[in-house]
């Protein structure tokens, strides 16, 4: 590459001056220059995505923050629904009322217009002769705990004989559910354990005792003494649970037993 002369004129003067290039400085200006262009092209390339998310970053941090504010809004929401029909299964359960009525259909709307449905009022129930004979006293476990339908997921599992692996029997059944006492007796204990969770034990007659676990609410002091068939609590999730269930368990001198031998579903 032949050299390059760069001559400097200014105005008014008559002599000027000439600035010659050789051809090596030629080359390495261009090689510079190519260098630059490269190095800029490799940088959008590579650096490009990351500037773009640090950009995005702080609005990226106020969705999240909005996000989280927005699911414990949702969460204290649901806790408040469950509370609300706890407390509706409990005082149905009391006092023997009837569920909420269904949704009207399209053939009960009349006039192009929706009729209004109204809850019915909630009435005492009267005290049947049953419920007068029932004893008052300790008596050994009989009664099914539920009264609503349920579904056994899990029974009696024994493994080391000094050792069982599950010591009662699981029932899915909705959040909410009356939890009745399976015979008269004493409330022996109530607490919340990891494992049962919310939880009520009673003492019966000849060794007995149940234990009713996973509960969402406890109805009954401890020492207090319960009718067979009494309302002491409300089914759960509680505890070491992954889904809606009632756990009951009998023991007998201290020892589990099958509840399936005392009691049957429908009793």
């Amino acid at each position: 590459m032949r050299g390059v002369t760069i001559l400097i004129h200014r105005d008014g003067v008559g002599a000027g001056r000439q600035l010659r290039l050789a051809g090596w400085v030629q080359r390495l200006v261009l090689a510079t220059v190519v260098l630059l262009v490269l190095a800029l092209a490799l940088g959008i390339i590579f650096f490009g995505p990351i500037i773009a998310a640090a950009a995005r970053e702080p609005f990226l941090a106020h969705e999240v923050g909005r996000l989280r504010a927005e699911n414990a809004r949702v969460t204290e929401l649901a806790r408040r629904l469950d509370e609300v029909e706890a407390r509706y299964a409990h005082l149905r359960g009391m006092l023997g009322g009837r569920g909420l009525p269904a949704v009207p259909s399209d053939s009960e709307k009349s006039g192009g217009e929706e009729r209004l449905y109204v809850a019915p009022p909630i009435l005492a129930r009267i005290p049947t002769r049953a419920d007068s004979a029932a004893p008052a006293g300790p008596a050994s476990p009989w009664r099914w705990p539920l009264s609503v339908p349920s579904y056994r997921t899990r029974g009696l599992a024994e493994g080391d004989p000094n050792e069982e692996t599950h010591a009662g029997i699981d029932l899915a059944v909705p959040v909410g559910s009356d939890v009745r006492a399976s015979g008269a007796g004493r409330v022996e204990e109530t607490g919340a354990d990891s494992a049962y969770g919310l939880y009520v034990l009673l003492e019966h007659a000849g060794g007995y005792e149940t234990m009713y676990g996973h509960l969402s609410r406890v109805l009954v002091a401890e020492g207090a003494a319960v009718r067979e068939g009494q309302v002491i609590a409300l089914t759960g999730n509680t505890g070491h649970s992954t889904a809606p269930h009632l756990h009951f368990e009998i023991r007998h001198y201290g020892r589990s037993v099958d509840p399936l031998t005392l009691v049957r579903e429908g009793t």
